[in-house]
């Protein structure tokens, strides 16, 4: 049965009614990590989308990606199903045969840091790139931008870097150090969106930026991602990596949008052959579904609240820990001058002998989660070590190491209240102080 339009608003007013009268609400002495923050709004936008019947890409998809463009300052967004396939889809545009010389081949190099999220490395390992491994700030964690410039060879043909737990690393100036060695910049962005560098969103800066909408990102689309550029050539290349590497435009469910579809003539294929069956590009399907791109059009209006909240959250805590003297056991996070993080976490660098894994197991028990930043030094994980992966160090990775073993981060994000930062701060200051102070 199809619902006639009365019936549908109806319905919807009845699904937000019930949607209003269920909230949830964190606990005081309960601090997740991370979480999705909703109400209403995101229900009945999935419901819509569920009764429009069309659930794949559609207008949902399209009011997103048109909304998450102009709120980065960027004319270009195409959403994917993940932030990691944004990472893959950025990464492999790179590649295209459209791009000529400045095309990356087997064998280049691509800068990036140790300290990261596998899904920023994989692409360039998965493509037979050589990743040169860069070492990273502590309190920052974020890779310097004159160890990029002195990394940089004749065999570079990319950097490729996260802000890391939303904090942005020297993007202005590794843009013009990009620019002056004429090599790409990948913005992996998918813990930093509503960050800002010098007045500017990042990934507003790099050739192409890429966002990730898990929840426990700043919005959430349950899974999801976007990757964006200002390039009309790159736009181009990232559709058709993601939509199966057709060479054909059309939007899902359109037909003959260039006026050509049977005139083309193209690669080894005779002449006339559908365009919407011809591939250019060694390409996947990565798409976002329109009910997942519904949650994310109610999502992105809350963002700049959301934002805020973060920050709010942040320097709450940091201020806290000052006061009660616990940056004489950790290493605070902070952030370069010009930046202004949208703070995914608030990671914290034990600086004395405390163990870190017995600290964690105790904040778990008092209802804290806890997280490591991600994989630590990227080289001694196992699928490094069960795998001829090949690779170059820049320097040496001693904080890397340094975060692999003494680094952790707990939870700012926008559900979280002042009594819930309390809490975490007073049970850490009981757990590392004891009953001294």
């Amino acid at each position: 049965m199809i619902l006639l339009d009365e019936d549908r608003k109806e319905l919807l007013e009845k699904i937000r009614d019930y949607a209003k009268t269920h909230k949830h609400e964190i606990p005081a002495n309960k601090v997740p990590v991370s979480g999705k923050v909703f109400d209403e709004e995101e229900i009945v936008n999935a419901t819509d989308a569920i009764l429009e019947g069309w659930w794949t890409e559609g207008k949902y998809c399209a009011e997103f990606e048109r909304s998450i463009a102009s709120y980065i300052g960027l004319p270009f967004a195409t959403t994917v199903n993940s932030g990691s396939s944004a990472n893959l889809v950025a990464f492999y545009s790179l590649t295209s045969h459209k791009l000529g010389e400045k095309r990356i081949k087997k064998g280049d190099e691509v800068i990036t840091a140790a300290a990261g999220f596998p899904t920023t490395i994989n692409p360039i390992i998965l493509f037979g790139a050589v990743p040169v491994f860069l070492d990273v700030e502590l309190g920052t964690y974020n890779v310097s931008a004159s160890d990029v410039e002195a990394a940089i060879t004749k065999k570079t043909k990319a950097i490729f870097l996260a802000h890391t737990l939303g904090n942005p690393f020297g993007v202005e100036k590794l843009r013009k150090v990009a620019d002056e060695n004429d090599v790409w910049l990948i913005e992996d962005s998918c813990d930093a969106l509503g960050s800002e560098y010098n007045g500017k969103k990042t990934g507003s800066f790099g050739h192409i930026a890429t966002y990730s909408f898990y929840p426990a990102h700043q919005i959430t689309t349950a899974e999801g991602g976007a990757v964006l550029t200002k390039n009309p050539m790159l736009n181009k290349i990232i559709r058709s990596m993601r939509d199966w590497g057709r060479d054909c435009w059309c939007h899902t469910g359109q037909e003959n949008t260039c006026q050509k579809r049977f005139s083309w003539k193209l690669g080894g294929l005779p002449k006339g052959y559908d365009h919407k069956y011809i591939y250019s590009e060694i390409g996947f399907n990565l798409k976002m579904t329109d009910i997942q791109a519904a949650i994310g059009f109610a999502q992105i209006k809350k963002l700049p609240k959301f934002v805020e909240k973060r920050r709010e959250n942040f320097n709450y805590l940091k201020n806290r820990f000052i006061e009660e003297g616990l940056d004489q056991i950790f290493v605070l996070p902070h952030a370069e001058a010009k930046a202004n993080p949208s703070w995914f976490g608030f990671p914290l660098t034990i600086k004395n002998g405390i163990n870190r894994e017995k600290l964690l197991e105790d904040l778990n028990k008092h209802g804290i989660s806890t997280r490591l930043l991600f994989a630590g030094n990227i080289i001694k994980q196992p699928y490094f070590t069960n795998n001829k992966i090949d690779y170059r160090i820049f320097d040496r990775l001693e904080n890397s190491d340094t975060v692999m073993e003494k680094t952790f981060w707990i939870g700012v994000y926008p559900a979280l209240e002042k009594e819930n930062l309390e809490y975490s701060v007073k049970t850490i200051k009981k757990l590392v102080f004891g009953n001294d102070r």
